[in-house]
């Protein structure tokens, strides 16, 4: 896909409702990871205290376009699912602009002494506080709960907003591909305990930070953990088959 021609490549810079709650402004980002880029969200009502979802990376140019798109605005929480570079670096300037407390995952950022095939974590990453699973944080007319959500990174946590029905899922769900589970960090357990404790929930709409909302989340889980499933048969079956190799492996099972 040429992401520069996608159709949200027209929506750069731009603060787009999604719900009568929640608007996004997407990054100017797109690869191969991030698709069309960074989705950075703002829920809230105009006009009332807000928070920021992700504010996404260390850019210039979204970072202006995020404060433009605020201004008047009062930010009372600065959001963060997780600590990758995509994810958490535009926190730092963002509250210097409003004041607003950084909250959200844990710090984590991995030595790089050894192999890795994860995105770099963002070292600059100091929230005000740090949610458990079940901890909410709360506005004039809304409320974010956190959902702890390991296995793309062991800190990442998802968001409920319960006024809407809404989970803003971060990378955990995305709602483009599957998502990357990769060492030293990622853990293929974890991930699949936590796409079953979101399956047991009753959301009704999902916003990932890549992609579009997924409206059929139920749904969309069970076909994720199946896909898993499938992949995890096929190593079983290489194996069986003499292929020990992951290069082997990729070329048998990715045709």
């Amino acid at each position: 896909m040429d992401l520069a021609s996608h159709p949200d490549s027209a929506a750069y810079g731009l603060l787009v409702p999604r719900s009568p709650l929640v608007r996004r402004l997407l990054a100017r980002n797109p690869s191969p990871f991030t698709f069309t880029g960074t989705g950075t969200f703002v829920v809230g009502t105009p006009g009332r205290p807000l928070a920021v979802i992700d504010p996404g990376p260390d850019d210039p140019a979204h970072l202006r376009a995020l404060t433009d798109a605020l201004a008047g605005e009062t930010v009372s929480h600065i959001v963060i699912t997780h600590t990758h570079m995509d994810h958490s670096p535009a926190a730092v300037a963002l509250k210097a602009a409003t004041g607003a407390a950084v909250v959200g995952c844990a710090p984590l950022v991995l030595s790089d002494d050894g192999p890795r095939a994860d995105a770099g974590f963002d070292a600059t990453y100091a929230p005000d506080r740090v949610l458990a699973d079940g901890e909410s944080i709360h506005g004039p007319d809304w409320t974010l709960t956190a959902v702890h959500t390991p296995g793309h990174t062991s800190n990442h946590l998802c968001f409920a907003l319960p006024q809407e029905k809404a989970l803003f899922t971060g990378d955990h769900v995305m709602g483009w591909s599957t998502t990357v589970v990769a060492p030293p960090d990622g853990d293929m357990a974890d991930y699949m305990a936590s796409l079953q404790k979101l399956l047991d929930r009753d959301d009704a709409v999902y916003h990932p930070t890549h992609g579009e909302p997924v409206t059929e989340p139920q749904r969309f889980v069970r076909h994720l953990l199946a896909h898993r499933r499938q992949r995890e048969n096929q190593v079983i079956r290489a194996i069986g088959e003499g292929l020990v190799t992951i290069p082997a492996m990729v070329a048998a099972m990715y045709a």
